[in-house]
């Protein structure tokens, strides 16, 4: 059996997840493995290197920081996230993320991307904290129109959920067969097509299979969450998500309302904690 972490993304709703994750580390549940995707992927790094508390706290610390999240980022550096302050700076100079952790810890850690090229989905392993993996990370956190593609190794990449929201048919092509699933929209969500789809097909017009992955992502995301739903009828998958519509907006510079949608989180993961570890222990 090896147990398996897999993480939405959905940007600042991303918190939802980290006051899981920080929950199970703290009451000492353990993966084999952990796959994130866009902030699952940048948030979620915190539980390989066994940091609760961190995503919240510099979330907060700096939301108001233009050179965190802003829209004079977007225009003065193509990068609404901006790529130095949050890869560079934040992790290794202001808020410093714990590398010798991350990796001496055997679990499995990985990140998707969007390979424009193809339009197909890129699963990174990354053991190491090097430049490579935060370059990695911010592809498979960067959101298209608000974001320069990321060059890195001879490929070209954008966010990860262009390709998969929800990685879980991979994680189980790779013997993941006890997981459990952290969403950041409630039931009954359905996503929708995009409403800048025609500004996308402009913008991305060198990029063709690119264009038709932006085209079916709502039709996978859809059909992803219904297979999940009908394994965790089954006991097959423990699916965790929002009870109701998160408070928090993509783009959220309310400390406050970051703080409140931790504490959901956390609040679930105390009320299900006996549930998370019995599955796990089956």
């Amino acid at each position: 059996m090896k147990k398996g972490l897999i993480l939405e993304g959905g940007a600042m709703r991303g918190l939802f997840s980290a006051g899981i994750f920080d929950t199970m580390l703290t009451e000492g549940v353990e993966f084999d493995g952990m796959i994130g995707v866009s902030a699952g992927a940048a948030f979620g790094c915190n539980f390989k290197s066994k940091q609760p508390g961190r995503a919240l706290r510099y979330n907060k610390k700096y939301c108001r920081n233009l050179k965190y999240c802003s829209y004079w980022s977007w225009l003065t550096t193509g990068n609404i996230f901006g790529a130095d302050f949050c890869y560079r700076e934040l992790p290794l100079e202001l808020d410093i993320f714990d590398i010798e952790t991350f990796e001496k810890n055997l679990l499995e850690f990985y990140m998707v991307c969007t390979d424009i090229e193809t339009g197909r989905a890129l699963y990174k392993k990354c053991d190491k904290a090097d430049s490579d993996c935060f370059e990695y990370m911010r592809a498979s956190a960067s959101m298209p129109l608000v974001s320069k593609i990321v060059e890195v190794n001879g490929g070209k990449y954008l966010d990860g959920a262009l390709a998969d929201s929800i990685p879980v048919k991979f994680f189980e092509t790779l013997g993941y067969d006890r997981n459990i699933v952290i969403l950041t929209q409630p039931q009954g969500y359905i996503k929708k097509p995009s409403a800048a789809q025609g500004l996308l097909r402009l913008i991305y017009r060198k990029y063709p299979e690119l264009v038709k992955t932006m085209e079916k992502r709502h039709e996978i995301y859809n059909e992803t969450v219904r297979y999940i739903e009908q394994k965790a009828a089954r006991n097959e998958i423990l699916l965790l998500r929002p009870e109701q519509k998160l408070p928090v907006k993509r783009m959220c510079k309310n400390p406050e309302i970051l703080q409140q949608t931790y504490d959901i989180g956390r609040e679930l993961a105390m009320r299900r904690m006996d549930e998370i570890k019995k599955f796990l222990a089956q």
